[in-house]
């Protein structure tokens, strides 16, 4: 089946086959390998993309499914070789360790924040509740997100 996609902001069309995941798609037709398969079961997150403006679990999505769609992925969030503000918020706050999960982390949260900009740590949670990490335990990547929104309270840390 051919398809169309845009995925960060570039045009394509591929012929796939009609089982083939948004992820498999992504990973081996475009060789955007910065989207994870963590479990393939839509468990873990680790290979959350943003689909028309909502974060989803592109191992649980058809690629077919995503025919005329605008996908944006980890590899989208640099511009002019410069992080965004969400990953150099992460950087400062040693939110990601091994790094597996911070591509689905950073697209869930990018999602999130856009409807949300200024979110309660409770809020934080809730939003990444189906993404997990094993390392970090999560307190620095709620600073992170806080730090970007300007809610982050350095007194509180201590």
């Amino acid at each position: 089946m051919r398809i169309k996609v845009n995925v960060n902001g570039k045009d394509y069309i591929r012929e796939i086959q009609e089982n083939r995941t948004l992820l498999t798609f992504l990973r081996d037709d475009l060789g955007l390998t910065g989207t994870k398969e963590g479990c393939g079961a839509g468990e873990c997150g680790a290979c959350t993309v943003i689909m028309n403006n909502k974060s989803v679990n592109s191992c649980l999505i058809l690629a077919v499914e995503a025919d005329g769609a605008m996908i944006e992925t980890i590899e989208g969030e640099m511009k002019d070789g410069e992080m965004s503000p969400l990953q150099k918020s992460f950087h400062k706050h040693h939110a990601s360790q091994c790094g597996f999960c911070t591509p689905g982390m950073v697209m869930r949260l990018k999602s999130f924040l856009k409807d949300n900009p200024k979110p309660t740590e409770h809020q934080i949670k809730e939003a990444i509740e189906g993404n997990f990490c094993r390392c970090t335990g999560y307190s620095q990547i709620i600073e992170a997100v806080q730090d970007v929104c300007g809610t982050f309270d350095e007194r509180k840390k201590q």
